[in-house]
């Protein structure tokens, strides 16, 4: 999810994006905050868990979400045909069970469930929220979703060339849910874990429009449902009745802040809020402090520069390689300082099926690859009489400032001083519809995991895909990602077609890899609940307690 996760899919605004930060385990935090959850007491009448959520989220819709923020906040309140469970795997949500013979047919038999206001989930609404999806009317971010996941007619429906019931999905029955898909897609359950995908109630959508999600409309199929949304202060949710296993969820009330880190690490001491992400430059302090509190997760979310590759001086090949090349990317964890990995690659080594892929001049040292991007440069006819001047947008934030400002930093000392950067920040939704629209030159971007798979990143630079903001394409990078659902294609080739796929990207450079991260969180010792071993940071409120 972008920027997000959408993938993305936490508790964000930890990082320059905006988002969660994710990567590596650190394995002395995590054991000791276990340890003081085993003797911690809830404060006495404490029945509401308060968590900062780091910035305004920009949707309650789950068709039209695409960043982590609005994920942390809706998977709390609907929930998909399946979901992730505390080790980031697949497991039932509101269908018990699924089967198919081919990878290519998919039969869904839903639960007994209701919506919240007592009308029952059935296939129909499924449907209904597949066919939204792809909509063009909708404009979900996630348009080419289904598109990605090989759905029949998805690409056509989203492009308008093939109306709605012409989409692969169909309710059999009430309880019964067919899709068909023109490859064979072994992943294709996975892909249905992420929020865009979940069943939304029909009538409550039509009867209502955008404000369906308001307070005193929505309707929800989750454990939690909606109480109050005050933009600037806070969303309560509430324990939902009609939820089908609603004796799980023993919080009564969750409360997500749109507080920034900084600010929520001092209401966190003031025993104010009881889960909040640490900022990088706190971490060390804090580990000091509250070390036992500390949890480190490992996430699969890669960080990235997003160039406008429409846009000029971005639609010249040279200058994004160039750019690429100064950037010191082994110098940006001592900036962020939790652990964070140097990236050479958009898709991270710890997911299942992919292996290296860096560019070939990662074995260059620094002095030799500025030496070939100021040679690119001049190639592309930039010079101290005509300077490379480009917009560098990024989001709002203290650790979105500093990095922003370092690699522009590293662009001016490493290029030989002919490269001129304006920096530009925007709140967290300006700077979403500023990507969206396409009005940028270069952006801070980040890409957190849908599902367990490299092609959860790497659809992301497929031409025409919706997530594609920066607009690269190209034809033999289309052709490797067709290829890894070809019939005959083995878990092994399709590894190697990865990497093909990501070296492609790189020789285009595509994007601008930086770093992969962790989720680092300090969570009070009577919360119980969240897990180490989350890949996919898909935490459920239902799933947490508190220690009574």
């Amino acid at each position: 999810m972008t920027l997000l996760k959408p993938t993305a899919i936490a508790l964000a605004l930890t990082t320059a994006f905006g988002l969660t930060a994710c990567g590596n385990e650190d394995k002395t935090a995590a054991p000791a905050a276990e340890a003081s959850k085993a003797t911690a007491k809830v404060p006495a009448g404490k029945d509401t868990l308060i968590i900062v959520n780091g910035t305004e989220h920009a949707t309650l819709d789950p068709t039209k979400s695409q960043d982590t923020t609005s994920s942390a906040i809706i998977r709390q309140m609907f929930e998909g045909l399946v979901m992730t469970d505390q080790e980031g795997k697949t497991v039932p949500g509101l269908a018990t069970k699924w089967e198919t013979t081919d990878n290519k047919v998919w039969k869904f038999t839903l639960r007994d469930a209701k919506w919240s206001n007592g009308d029952a989930i059935t296939a129909h609404d499924a449907v209904y929220a597949l066919r939204r999806l792809v909509d063009p009317a909708t404009g979900a971010y996630y348009a080419s979703y289904l598109g990605d996941a090989k759905v029949l007619n998805a690409e056509a429906v989203a492009t308008g060339k093939a109306p709605l019931d012409q989409l692969g999905v169909k309710a059999l029955d009430d309880k019964t849910l067919e899709i068909t898909l023109t490859e064979a897609v072994p992943y294709f359950v996975d892909m249905l874990a992420l929020p865009v995908t979940f069943p939304v109630p029909q009538k409550a959508v039509e009867a209502h429009g955008d404000k369906w999600v308001s307070a005193e409309n929505i309707v929800v199929s989750g454990a939690y449902k909606l109480l109050e949304d005050v933009v600037g202060s806070h969303v309560t949710l509430v324990k939902n009745p009609e939820y089908y296993d609603a004796a799980k969820a023993t919080i009564e009330k969750v409360q997500f802040l749109p507080t920034k880190p900084e600010a929520g690490v001092l209401r966190y001491q003031a025993d104010e809020v009881d889960a909040v992400g640490v900022p990088g430059d706190q971490y060390e302090k804090i580990k000091e402090s509250h070390g036992s509190e500390i949890l480190v997760s490992p996430r699969l979310c890669t960080y990235y520069l997003e160039p406008n590759t429409v846009k000029s001086p971005m639609d010249d090949v040279k200058v994004r390689q160039a750019l690429s090349m100064a950037v010191v990317r082994e110098t940006i964890p001592a900036i962020l300082k939790r652990g964070e990995e140097p990236a050479y690659q958009l898709t991270p080594l710890a997911i299942n099926g992919m292996v290296d892929a860096a560019p070939e001049w990662k074995s260059l040292d620094q002095a030799a690859r500025n030496e070939k991007a100021k040679a690119l440069l001049a190639e592309a006819g930039y010079s101290a009489e005509k300077p490379l001047k480009f917009e560098f947008l990024y989001s709002t934030s203290e650790t979105g400032k500093k990095l922003a400002s370092a690699v522009s930093a590293m662009w001016k000392e490493n290029l030989g001083g002919i490269v001129e950067v304006s920096q530009v920040n925007q709140e967290w939704k300006s700077f979403l519809d500023t990507k969206n629209q396409g009005k940028f030159t270069i952006a801070m971007a980040g890409w957190c995991a849908d599902y367990n798979e490299p092609s959860s990143f790497l659809n992301l630079l497929k031409t025409g895909n919706s997530s594609n903001t920066g607009k690269y394409s190209n034809a033999k990078y289309d052709q490797l990602m067709i290829d890894t659902l070809k019939a005959d294609t083995t878990a092994e080739s399709r590894t190697q077609l990865y990497k093909e796929a990501e070296l492609q990207a790189g020789n285009d450079a595509a994007l601008i890899p930086l770093y992969t991260a962790v989720s680092v969180r300090l969570i009070k010792p009577y919360v119980q609940g969240f897990s180490s071993a989350d890949v996919m940071d898909g935490y459920l409120v239902k799933d947490l307690s508190f220690n009574k």
